[in-house]
């Protein structure tokens, strides 16, 4: 799965795909995951605050493609905090539609008085359980994680979601946690620090 996939599983890690955070968490959280995604790809960087694009070729993936497209059209901005906040505002629902036309979750629609609200419920329990479960498996070996696996990591404890992987784990992995985050490459490590500054200010403020 890809990096925000697995972010929202996590996240969203219920039979009735209720979100385990706050909501501006959940979406900055993603925002960072499809960032993320992007950077792994080769497709941008991020280095003192500022987003920047370096291969416009178009990603395989059809949501990774938009977002690239988004950057490419509205260069004169590239504040990271400005990308994060932007993409945290659909993130929720771009990511469970890739996850549902992957047939990992289905789109629920409930009606209550005049409001219609979405969500996404998985299919099988155990697939959305997976990531957080691997994650762990991942934090108890020797072996140093991939790349990605770390920047998942880095994002599930920036958006406050580290009990949700760490809960059964031994303080072997609470101790690894706090050194594979640090060792990530610069620009994830850097787009890691601002989601978590992104989560913090946003919580602090109550936004919804």
């Amino acid at each position: 799965m890809l990096i925000a996939d697995e972010f929202f599983l996590i996240a969203h890690n219920d039979i009735r795909g209720r979100a385990k955070l706050h909501p501006a968490a959940t979406g900055l959280g993603l925002a960072g995951g499809l960032l993320g995604e992007l950077i792994l790809y080769g497709h941008i960087t991020v280095a003192n605050g500022q987003v920047g694009v370096i291969d416009r070729r178009p990603p395989a993936d059809a949501l990774a493609h938009t977002v690239l497209d988004q950057l490419i059209g509205e260069a004169q901005h590239q504040s990271v905090r400005t990308w994060l906040s932007f993409l945290a505002q659909t993130a929720v629902t771009a990511v469970g539609e890739r996850l549902a036309r992957a047939g990992a979750l289905r789109r629920q629609e409930s009606r209550r008085l005049l409001r219609t609200t979405v969500s996404y419920v998985p299919i099988d329990p155990n697939v959305a359980a997976w990531p957080a479960t691997r994650l762990r498996a991942v934090l108890e070996r020797p072996d140093p994680p991939s790349v990605p696996d770390a920047l998942l990591l880095g994002l599930v404890a920036s958006a406050g979601l580290t009990r949700e992987v760490l809960w059964s784990a031994g303080p072997r992995a609470h101790h690894r946690l706090n050194l594979i985050i640090p060792a990530l490459p610069a620009p994830l490590k850097e787009l890691v620090a601002h989601t978590e500054a992104a989560v913090g200010a946003a919580v602090l403020r109550g936004i919804p």
